[in-house]
């Protein structure tokens, strides 16, 4: 495979990627605003820490989740 189609492919992948995360974020928001309202306002009352530490967690779960299909 050469070079072009190796990043030709890792930009598709990317862009199906961010593309699912997009559809995945609009959904709450779309189906119910008034509740996703109040989970924005319920954020906004975390401290730096506990935000850090649900990132991490996201970031490890995404982690995990990408290297068991791949």
């Amino acid at each position: 495979m050469t070079p072009h189609v190796e990043i030709a492919r890792l930009l598709e992948s990317l862009g199906w990627a961010i593309g699912l995360v997009l559809v995945i974020e609009g959904l709450l928001p779309f189906v119910s605003p008034a509740k996703w309202r109040l989970y924005m306002s319920e954020i906004l009352k975390l401290g730096d820490r506990q935000i850090r530490a649900f990132a991490l967690l996201a970031i490890a779960l995404g982690l995990v989740l990408i290297t068991a299909l791949g």
